[in-house]
Order: structure tokens, then sequence, then C-alpha cells
């Protein structure tokens, strides 16, 4: 009995350290990878700023890696609310479809303060969009400019279609230089979704471009280095988000 008294601590502490070692192994920590955050906390500030635009990039990489492969961290949500409450310090501002299929912070395997997001019909960007990236990037700090287009978008085949539907009509318009834009051999309509696709990419570069050309506030950022401004597509079929 006395035996058993003077191993149970020691067993206690082995537990422990098992314990311990399995969450790092999960968060990423013990294979010193980009993903140091802990799934149960939300991104600090000091964590934040250590990080370049370049390691944001991977950083989703990897977390887009573990949506494919099923492998997500296990958020604890309600821990990272309440972390913060006091203060928000996310590496990104998205802006991405409405699609009900392509949730970025899904996708990526974010967390709650990991990411600004802005959604809209094929992720195109306005005055109001550019504002909220201005403030995510020159106030409070994020490191990264993320434009998300997707396959078989609808925004982008009703623009190709000419669709027109009160409000819609005006904003498929702005989708419509890519079209004009993209280089394709086979057949230009939207029932081809290959050209679809294709139209959908162009549209996110060209998206890319025009932040640049009516932001000065994030152009001056980006040629400082202190962010990037980069655009992607995810693909339904697979789960993949490709960088551009």
């Amino acid at each position: 009995m006395n035996q058993q008294h003077s191993t149970e601590p020691e067993r206690r502490k082995v537990l422990k350290n098992i314990a311990v070692v399995s969450a790092l192994a999960v968060s990423g920590i013990a294979g010193l990878t980009l993903t140091t955050v802990s799934f149960a906390a939300a991104m600090s500030k000091e964590q934040r700023d250590k990080m370049t635009p370049d390691e944001v990039i991977a950083r989703f990489r990897q977390g887009n890696q573990r949506f494919r492969e099923g492998k997500m961290l296990k958020h604890d949500y309600l821990a990272q609310k309440r972390e913060s409450r006091a203060g928000q310090y996310p590496v990104a501002v998205i802006l991405s479809c409405i699609d009900s299929r392509a949730p970025a912070e899904i996708l990526l395997d974010a967390g709650i303060g990991e990411t600004f997001n802005s959604r809209v019909a094929g992720n195109i960007e306005n005055e109001d969009i550019l504002g909220s990236m201005e403030f995510a990037c020159a106030v409070a700090g994020a490191r990264l400019v993320l434009v998300m287009g997707h396959t078989s978008c609808g925004a982008v085949k009703g623009a190709i279609n000419n669709a027109e539907l009160g409000n819609l009509t005006g904003l498929l318009s702005k989708i419509k230089p890519a079209i004009a834009r993209t280089a394709y051999k086979g057949k230009r309509s939207g029932d081809n979704y290959d050209f679809v696709d294709a139209v959908a990419k162009t549209n996110v570069q060209i998206t890319v471009d025009n932040i640049r050309q009516h932001s000065a506030v994030l152009k001056k950022l980006e040629t400082e280095g202190k962010i990037k401004i980069v655009g992607s597509m995810y693909h339904l079929d697979g789960g993949r988000v490709e960088f551009l």
C-alpha cells in the first residue's frame, strides 16, 4: 500500500506529460511548424507581429492541407472567444465569394480572431471593401490581403450568360471585364465550366490589380514589404486552395 502511494504522483506526472506532448503534436508546436498557435487560443499581438506575409501564406497552405485530409485542429471556439474579447490581431483580410460551399475560415482551418472576412458574389472589390481592407492592414496590422475565387462560380456564370436581376445586374457587370480578358480556345459559354473557371481565375487577378490601383494605402504597405496582396482559387473538387 505504501509503495502504491509513493508511485501515484509519478504516474500522474507521466500521464500529464503524455497529454501535453499530444496537444503540442496536434497544434504543430512539437514539429516547430508555422501552426504555432494553440487550437485553444486566439491569435496574440506578439504572435501576429512576428509573422511575415509569406509565413501567413504558408500557415494557410498548412491549414488547407489539414482541411483536405480531414485532420483539422480541434478549435476551442469558446476559449478563442474569451481570449479575443479584449482585442483582435488577425493575420489576414480575406475577400471571397458568398458561395455557401466556400467558407474561407473553414477551408484554411483558421480560428476566431485569425482573419478578417469580406464576402460578396464574385469576390469583387468596391470602396467599402477597400476601406475595410485598409482598416485591417493599416490600423489593425494584418499581414496579408487574400482574394479567393472558386470553381463553378455562379456569379461568373451569370456574367458570362448576361443574367439580369435587380441590383445583381450591376454587380455582374463588374465581372464582365474578366470575360474579355480570358484567353480560351474552347466554347466560351456559361455551360462550359472549364471556361467559367478560367474566367473566375482572371477575375481574381483583376480584383488583385484593382486593389493595388484603387488603394494607395494598401499599395504603399505592399511596396514597403509590410503586406502582400495575393489571389487564390478554391477548387470545389478536392478542396485545394491554389495560391496564384
